[in-house]
């Protein structure tokens, strides 16, 4: 491959208002697939295709397996990437295409496929898009943040206007989709037609977007690959370094942890939202307007979040953001079937989300130059790729975990049953309540503030704790 020919510029630079806005746009971009699959999938699956939801959840969780593996694979590919623009950027380029059409594929199951035919295309398309085309794409985006500066509070505003662009794109897709779907569908929002015709519009401007990141992004931070060096420096470490390097730093573990607990958490939250709104508040017409009261507390705590961070810092932001975030999963089992309660306690969850989602991807990568520091191994792709298979394995399980207790609870038997009711209430409050008590433990014992300035200190030096 070509060396990289990019100027080399400070890797502890300030970014730019327009490099952080492009970055967040490429997370954006990426909820329009990934929120796409978590709050309508299933309901694709089962309200136009009429798959028995266990199924469909099985289909999705048996997936995440391979989808995993393919994180460790790409992270592997990109730690090896050298060219003109770097190890990240051009990933992003080359999947962006290949992603947004098999996406409209996942979402435009023909209607000739029936039993195991038809289970088969899902399995495919599902697996096109997840494992092969979204890892090929988004472990790359995730990597670009560590790689586009080292400075510890920029890479915390990279995460803030990443997760503030991505709940943006979460609102887009919980407003526009089943009204596209109408739209195009005649005024039938479980028509084929009407879900094919939306996701080629959603796709053409998913595309738009991550070219904007790819163009206006850039890499600083170059290992001794792309300098230079001794052989065994060019050659890299092995693929058993580089997760040894992330299995001894306990900063890394307790990332994987919280982002498990997290992914797991929006699988069941947002998967079962829709139908909470539905049989439980008893409005189907209510689910906008939950689904994005809460975002928009996201977004707008996340315009607060930087002053926050500056004054306490990442760890203990997230922190509070998920113990309040438990607490308004507590309130909303007593708001019954009050809508207005159910909307403030949203507005108390999004506030709390933008506070833990603002975080935390600036902590993972601040524990993935700490491990640096640690072993002497740098591991940005396969840190970011070893994290996302493990919010992956927690994102299908949580899938998988909804499926079946709305199946133990009879929902495809009668979704109006006091049985159903339970299994969504445990799945939209329960679930989500504990997860993020879990969240909140691995934040408290976050402590790397204490090691951080000299790590990066060192590493800018060409050491690390092992070194004489």
């Amino acid at each position: 491959m070509d060396t990289n020919k990019e100027k080399v510029q400070d890797p502890n630079v300030k970014l730019s208002i327009l490099e952080r806005i492009a970055y967040g746009l490429g997370d954006y971009s990426g909820n329009l697939v990934y929120s796409s699959i978590s709050a309508f999938l299933l309901v694709y699956y089962i309200s136009v295709l009429k798959v028995d939801p266990g199924v469909a959840a099985s289909i999705m969780a048996v997936s995440k397996i391979f989808d995993g593996v393919s994180d460790l694979i790409m992270g592997r590919i990109v730690d090896k990437t050298h060219s003109k623009w770097g190890k990240a950027r051009p990933w992003i380029l080359r999947m962006c295409f290949p992603l947004g059409i098999c996406t409209v594929l996942m979402f435009s199951v023909p209607g000739s496929l029936a039993g195991s035919a038809q289970i088969a295309y899902m399995f495919l398309t599902y697996n096109l898009v997840s494992t092969v085309f979204y890892t090929g794409l988004n472990v790359p985006y995730a990597s670009l943040q560590g790689l586009m500066t080292t400075n510890q509070y920029e890479r915390g505003l990279l995460g803030n206007f990443r997760m503030l662009l991505a709940t943006f794109g979460t609102m887009t897709v919980n407003t526009v989709v089943l009204k596209m779907c109408a739209f195009f569908g005649g005024g039938d929002q479980y028509s084929q037609k009407g879900w094919t015709l939306s996701f080629i519009c959603l796709m053409l401007v998913f595309i738009v977007l991550n070219l904007v990141t790819f163009f206006f992004c850039k890499e600083r931070v170059v290992d001794s690959e792309t300098e230079g060096g001794t052989a065994e420096a060019v050659k890299g470490p092995s693929i058993a370094e580089c997760l040894k390097s992330l299995v001894v730093n306990k900063y890394w573990l307790l990332m994987v942890v919280f982002l498990f607990s997290l992914y797991f958490m929006m699988s069941t939250f947002f998967g079962s939202a829709y139908y909470f709104a539905q049989y439980v508040l008893g409005d189907e017409g209510a689910y906008t307007i939950t689904a994005n009261s809460l975002s928009m507390a996201q977004m707008g705590m996340m315009f607060v979040t930087p002053f926050i961070m500056k004054k306490i810092g990442k760890r203990w932001t997230g922190m509070i953001g998920m113990v309040v975030a438990a607490v308004a999963f507590l309130l909303t089992s007593l708001a019954g079937q009050n809508v207005t309660l159910v909307v403030a306690c949203n507005v108390l969850k999004g506030a709390a989300f933008g506070c833990g989602a603002a975080t935390m991807f600036g902590l993972l990568q601040d524990s993935i130059t700490y491990g640096q520091w640690l072993t002497g191994v740098q591991a940005i792709g396969m840190g970011n790729a070893a994290s996302s298979f493990c919010m992956k394995i927690g994102s299908g399980i949580g899938t998988a975990a909804l499926g079946w207790i709305l199946g133990a609870g009879g929902f495809n038997t009668d979704p109006t049953s006091a049985s159903a009711i339970a299994s969504i209430n445990v799945s939209c409050i329960w679930v989500p309540l504990i997860t993020c008590a879990i969240g909140a433990v691995c934040l408290f014992l976050f402590d790397l503030d204490k090691h951080y300035d000299k790590a990066v200190a060192d590493l800018a030096e060409g050491k690390w704790k092992g070194s004489k």
